[in-house]
């Protein structure tokens, strides 16, 4: 197998892990009228209901009727507009409902963004909770994108209202913390809200995490994960941005009432919420570490929550691969600029000083190949009007920096790829680069500086001997943010 294949042989076992229907199917345990999730015992007595809401849902949600669907009294579910569709065309029925299923599907949030069709799922989804009583059991599906497939805002907030003000926020440069902060507080089930309606019955949430570290509270806004919420911390916010006074009458409204949920804070004391997450990038880069070491490597994953410019995390996984395919003892100033970018690309030290310790005694040691894995999300500085995504620019300015290194087999491959089988605009996931990317592309004449700084990776991939370093998965069901891997060779040892 070429070094090619075998990347992409490892990266289809990492999305293959976090599969919306795999991944439930190994949560819930079925003991005749019980389920076990999560080391907690759940009896089932024609008592449970069903919500859930983000783009994996779906495929979740077949799953979860097909173990538990003979106690399943109804169920509502938001996911994206067009997805049943889109997953016939794609031939995966068996991530779709059954004709007769007691759940109900509600398609909305057009270009993922909120609107009146996910307002009226999100406002069945509020009914159902509402109605539930101690004997009840509500299983909660989230995946990535739920936020937009959950818009409830506090009446009389219209949801143009609410957007409105969020888009301001990001527009003046908010954190997602911060803008969690206000959208929690014009929320009606975010922050904890939704396993408030639902009280007393048992709330069990399964998560498909699409966020750096997993926080609970931040995947799709943290509906299941109570949250306080105070007014001045939302007003300072404001504040900050100075929107305080162009702030619509309903909001300030909200803003100046009582706080509802903290009077009856039972989701915070009365244990009656689990929240479980079941997929996640790390899930996702195990099952890859062990494909790659059924394919002849030794894997080593550097850190799940890789982020930052992509320009600092091109550099470091260019230096990388400089100082493993070294045959000599590389410089010292390699894993000193290494540990400089640490802090820029959201990777702890002691992190890269394994790494690179690993790398040394793999190549001094002559241990053989070796599959670095990681995961994250970069982010891309927009400077142009090309098509691409943070996954294929990301290849492109690695196969810059591997210039000068061997070719493949004996020098080393580079991939990057959405675990959702889209990056950005494209029906492309990522793409998989090596040392002779710029020299092919100089002879093809493509010029990978114009291509850059015009955002247009997409472009030049395709155009890139017809498109055959292009990584093309598909629809895969799932996001649980990007795979990047770097593939190194054996390095024959000078002895001196």
């Amino acid at each position: 197998m070429s070094m090619d294949s075998r990347a992409r042989g490892v990266f289809a076992a990492a999305v293959e892990a976090v599969q919306s229907d795999t991944v439930v199917r190994q949560s819930i345990e079925r003991k005749e009228d019980c389920v076990i999730i999560d080391g907690h015992k759940f009896t089932l007595k024609h008592n449970l209901h069903l919500v859930g809401f983000g783009k994996a849902v779906l495929g979740m949600a077949a799953e979860a009727e097909r173990i538990v669907g003979d106690h399943l009294v109804k169920g509502i579910i938001s996911v994206p507009h067009g997805i049943q569709q889109t997953m016939k065309q794609h031939g995966k029925n068996h991530l779709l409902l059954k004709e007769n299923s007691r759940i109900k599907v509600m398609e909305g949030a057009k270009h993922n963004l909120p609107d009146t069709d996910a307002e009226k799922a999100a406002e069945g989804i509020k009914q159902l909770a509402s109605e539930l009583t101690e004997k009840d059991l509500l299983l909660v599906l989230i995946s990535g994108g739920g936020s937009a497939l959950l818009p409830a805002p506090i009446p009389p907030i219209s949801l143009q209202e609410k957007l409105d003000v969020t888009r301001k926020l990001a527009g003046a440069g908010a954190t997602i913390q911060e803008l969690n902060t206000v959208r929690r507080a014009l929320s009606s089930l975010k922050g904890g809200g939704l396993a408030h309606y639902a009280h007393p019955a048992q709330v069990i949430a399964l998560i498909l995490s699409d966020v750096i570290g997993d926080p609970l509270d931040l995947i799709a806004s943290g509906p299941t994960v109570h949250s306080d919420i105070w007014p001045e911390e939302v007003l300072s916010v404001l504040e900050r941005y100075k929107l305080l006074n162009s702030l619509p009458s309903s909001v300030k409204d909200v803003l100046e009432r009582p706080n509802t949920r903290e009077q009856k804070d039972e989701s915070k004391t009365s244990g009656h919420v689990l929240n479980a997450v079941i997929g996640s990038n790390s899930i996702a880069l195990k099952r890859a570490g062990r494909r790659a070491r059924e394919l002849g490597f030794r894997p080593v994953v550097l850190a799940p929550g890789v982020c930052g410019d992509v320009r600092s995390v091109s550099r470091l996984y260019g230096l990388l691969a400089r100082f493993a395919c070294s045959s000599e003892e590389p410089p010292p100033e390699i894993a000193a600029e290494v540990l400089r970018l640490g802090p820029e690309v959201g990777v702890e030290s002691w992190d890269l000083c394994r790494t690179m310790k690993v790398l040394e005694d793999g190549r001094t040691e002559g241990w053989g190949a070796t599959c670095l894995l990681a995961g994250g999300e970069p982010t891309v500085e927009l400077t142009g009007m090309g098509r691409g995504g943070r996954n294929q620019e990301l290849a492109l300015r690695v196969g810059q920096e591997l210039r000068g290194l061997e070719l493949p087999p004996k020098g080393p491959v580079f991939l990057s790829g959405g675990t959702d089988g889209q990056d950005g605009p494209t029906e492309a996931a990522g793409a998989i680069t090596d040392a002779g990317l710029c020299k092919e592309a100089y002879a093809q004449g493509l010029d990978v500086d114009s291509f850059l700084s015009n955002n247009d990776s997409h472009t030049f991939f395709s155009r890139l001997s017809a498109g055959q370093r292009l990584l093309v998965p598909g629809l895969t069901c799932t996001n649980v943010m990007d795979v990047h891997m770097l593939l190194i060779p054996a390095i024959p040892i000078k002895i001196r």
